[in-house]
């Protein structure tokens, strides 16, 4: 669905200026959107995986580890699939954040994926220069990721970092120069970018942030010794079609959570090359970015 074709629709959520300035800007930063009765409930349930994970020795379908992960200092780069670990994480996918994907995709929408990522000050978790589209490349671009920040997130907290108006430009190559797939931009697209622009989007617990599929983003190393948990939920409108499997689809992958399904495909001109095929195993962005190997997917 098009832009003039969601603003056609009265909000659930936000409002006329924030929409629009979500179209222009390719991001959005809402303070204070998740109430605390939700953070403490996905906070309690968030440190249950993080006792939990002490007993795992590496990385497998529900946990991606630092490689300094360990029993007595808990390490945990991603809980994988968070709504179908916990029944809490699925309600959530299906609550207020999913009114607010609305109000930017259309009425009807489709959930994609749920990941909730961790920044430690000890696990080399800074991530760099990607979009999200060439992970997992749609029909047409109305695909988002809504992050909630489940802790205060200042400069030092590895907040995300955004490049405005990115997502007009180019969907970039994720590949190297030896064809292996790498995560990120490579240097010559990074010094083609104007940095001089780019946003840290802070904010105290219960923010979200929005973030378009092709839209330039990354975010600097942590400093916080607690970790900083951020969870994630991608939607899609209803006539985005995926061409390309996700490599660790949760059982809620493509279920239409607000409005109907899409009889009929939008299609938009986006050349993007192909992601690699990760059948062969799935670990993170953060693996991909550090060399650990293929099994990687954003």
């Amino acid at each position: 669905m098009t832009p003039d074709a969601v603003l056609a629709h009265p909000p659930r959520v936000l409002s006329r200026a924030q929409q629009e300035s979500y179209f222009e800007q390719g991001y959005l930063l809402v303070e204070n959107f998740i109430d605390a009765a939700w953070l403490d409930r996905l906070r309690a349930v968030t440190s249950s995986f993080v006792e939990k994970s002490r007993s795992w020795t590496e990385s497998d379908d529900l946990f991606d580890l630092s490689p300094s992960h360990g029993p007595d200092r808990p390490l945990i780069r991603r809980i994988k699939t968070p709504e179908d670990q916990s029944e809490i994480y699925w309600e959530f996918s299906i609550g207020p954040i999913a009114d607010l994907a609305t109000d930017l995709l259309g009425p009807d929408i489709g959930f994609h994926h749920s990941k909730l990522n961790f920044k430690w000050h000890e696990g080399g978790d800074e991530v760099s220069w990607h979009q999200d589209f060439p992970f997992y490349p749609h029909t047409n671009d109305a695909v988002l990721a809504i992050g909630i920040y489940l802790q205060d997130v200042e400069e030092g907290d590895g907040p995300l970092a955004v490049l405005p108006g990115s997502h007009k430009g180019p969907l970039y190559d994720h590949y190297g120069a030896d064809g292996a797939w790498t995560g990120h931009l490579d240097g010559a697209a990074v010094a083609g970018l104007d940095l001089s622009a780019v946003r840290h989007l802070t904010g105290p617990a219960g923010s979200v942030t929005v973030h378009s599929a092709r839209l330039v983003h990354g975010s600097p190393p942590s400093r916080k010794a607690d970790g900083r948990p951020l969870l994630i939920n991608a939607y899609r409108a209803a006539d985005a079609m995926p061409y390309t499997p996700y490599p660790l689809p949760g059982s809620h992958a493509g279920e239409i959570v607000r409005g109907e399904a899409a009889r009929q495909a939008h299609l938009q001109l986006l050349p993007c090359r192909i992601p690699p095929d990760w059948s062969g195993g799935y670990t993170s962005i953060f693996a991909a970015q550090a060399g650990e190997g293929t099994k990687a997917a954003e």
